[in-house]
């Protein structure tokens, strides 16, 4: 074998078998999105379990990333990933032979923790893999996953509903699993395990920041659900994440060798990079959650449909990426990233004129703009913030930067959830307001319903209350549409925020060549 074909082999192949995992792994976040409510009803689930099935996923994956790094370095790239991989597709089989609600939460949150460390081992491999101008390629590809698995969640896991079941959401991953996991423990060569690092491990900040996290991602998932600090176990979770918290990073700031290297916030390009990829994260899931969320409940789509009506955004992210790779080549990448920020913003701002018979065409155009610019926002982020950075600290830096953005994931869902609660709500009363025997047009509404259903029932007074339960749905589907708009805007304002941030990145130069073990 020539030289060349040993650097492919040892450097495209095991980097590619990598992003499949990774693929999947984010994948999984939301390819229930669409079936929810046919994973319910198989469960006998009521409407506030189900969520959940959701919400463990993300509290386990967003605990996990963190440690990453530590257990990097203590089992190796290598067989870490491969453990991973193949636990992951264990933990789907179990998951697909679910017998009730709970044993579906519990095998997705063990599913979340097993395939979490594919995500930001892939990050860190890719600094060792690729030097220079290579870097922006495997950024894009990077970046192109890191928005495109997510986004292609509701329209694969609604094809597989509506043609399989939803028990093959699960048994999918099976079988691509345990072939990831068999191929990375044959290609993968970067490091070696180090398992003194277990002796003497930072295991009480390890408790400590499971706890807060966890306890952070129930209250931003359960809270609007709740009422907020009105319920009582919300209002617990919140002070221990915040005591657990507070403790942890205390802990993390003053032992020589914490288990997250928090420090990594003194580089600036690290910095601004993990709060951008927080008001990514914010941008990627939430509009995955509204879109599925609107077209389900106010449309009446089934999963396939809720699936075929988003399938645009997949595609137009797909076409994004050789786009970026030739204009990567004759710009800087902060201006990129400006431009992709400010196209989601865009993105945001078209979806706000929103009407309750929106469907694919409308969509079509929001989703192209929200699409094609991803990975323009994604891909500079890695490159810039985690490029910043020596390579010695690279693995524990990677599982921070992905936790950001599933973490802003978690809390752009939701804010975004409170919104839709608050100005249903809201927009609701403004409406009833104007529903009054002046108004022409309701009188008619009434009328005319009332005509109909009388002629079905035969009781003059029950066709009355029929035709006015008829005004109240539709009131509340465009209040509810309403306040679907108001939640695009907001994020949008998000945005263009984080556009104006992308500017103050340092630009970093490609580092010298490392070597491989």
């Amino acid at each position: 074998m020539s030289d060349a074909d040993s650097g492919w082999l040892r450097s495209i192949v095991p980097f590619a078998v990598m992003c499949a995992g990774m693929f999947i792994a984010l994948l999984d976040i939301q390819i229930v999105a669409s079936s929810l409510q046919n994973i319910g009803g198989g469960l006998s689930a009521a409407q506030d379990q189900i969520g959940w099935v959701q919400t463990a996923y993300l509290i386990a994956e967003i605990v996990m990333i963190p440690l990453s790094g530590w257990l990097t370095r203590v089992f190796s790239t290598r067989w870490l990933f491969a453990i991973s991989a193949a636990g992951f597709a264990a933990a789907s089989f179990l998951c697909g032979l679910a017998w009730d609600i709970r044993s579906m939460i519990v095998f997705r949150a063990v599913q979340g923790l097993l395939g979490a460390s594919m995500i930001p081992t892939v990050f860190t491999s890719s600094f060792i893999y690729f030097q220079g101008q290579k870097r922006v390629y495997s950024a894009a590809v990077i970046g192109t996953i890191a928005s495109l698995a997510p986004s292609l969640g509701p329209v694969i896991g609604g094809w597989i509903t509506d043609s399989l079941g939803w028990h093959w959401l699960f048994y999918i991953n099976v079988l691509p699993g345990i072939a990831i996991a068999l191929l990375v423990a044959w290609l993968v060569r970067i490091d070696k395990p180090d398992f003194s690092l277990l002796k003497g491990a930072d295991y009480f900040g390890i408790v400590l920041m499971a706890v807060s996290l966890g306890c952070l991602e129930y209250v931003l998932e359960d809270g609007s659900r709740w009422n907020w600090f009105d319920d009582r176990t919300i209002r617990d979770c919140a002070w221990i994440a915040a005591l657990s918290g507070g403790a942890f990073l205390l802990r993390s700031l003053s032992i020589p060798q914490p288990i997250v290297d928090l420090r990594a916030f003194g580089n600036r390009n690290f910095a601004l990079g993990c709060l951008l990829s927080f008001i990514t994260g914010v941008g990627i899931f939430t509009t995955i959650y509204l879109t599925p969320l609107f077209l389900g409940y106010v449309r009446g789509f089934s999963a396939w449909q809720i699936g075929a009506a988003t399938f645009s955004t997949g595609v137009a992210s797909v076409i994004g990426v050789p786009v970026y790779i030739v204009l990567a080549r004759k710009f800087d990448t902060r201006w990129l990233m400006m431009f992709g920020l400010a196209c989601f913003a865009a993105s945001m701002w078209s979806f706000s004129s929103i009407t309750h018979d929106w469907g694919a065409n409308e969509l079509l155009l929001p989703q192209i703009l929200r699409g094609f610019p991803q990975v323009f926002a994604v891909a500079p982020a890695v490159t810039l913030g985690l490029g910043s950075l020596p390579p010695e600290r690279l693995k524990y830096a990677s599982g921070l930067f992905n936790m950001m953005r599933n973490l802003g994931g978690a809390v752009g869902i939701a804010v975004c959830s409170a919104i839709l609660n608050a100005r249903t709500n809201f927009h609701f009363l403004i409406l009833a307001s104007h529903l009054t025997p002046a108004n022409e047009a309701m009188n008619h509404l009434i009328a005319n319903a009332g005509s109909r259903y009388a002629a079905d029932l035969g009781d003059p007074q029950a066709a009355r209350l029929a035709a006015l339960k008829q005004l109240w749905a539709i009131t509340y589907r465009e209040a509810t549409t309403l306040s679907y708009a108001d939640a695009f805007m907001a994020i949008a304002a998000i945005f263009v925020v984080a556009s104006l941030l992308a500017p103050l990145l340092r630009k970093v130069s490609a580092s010298p060549p490392s070597t491989h073990e």
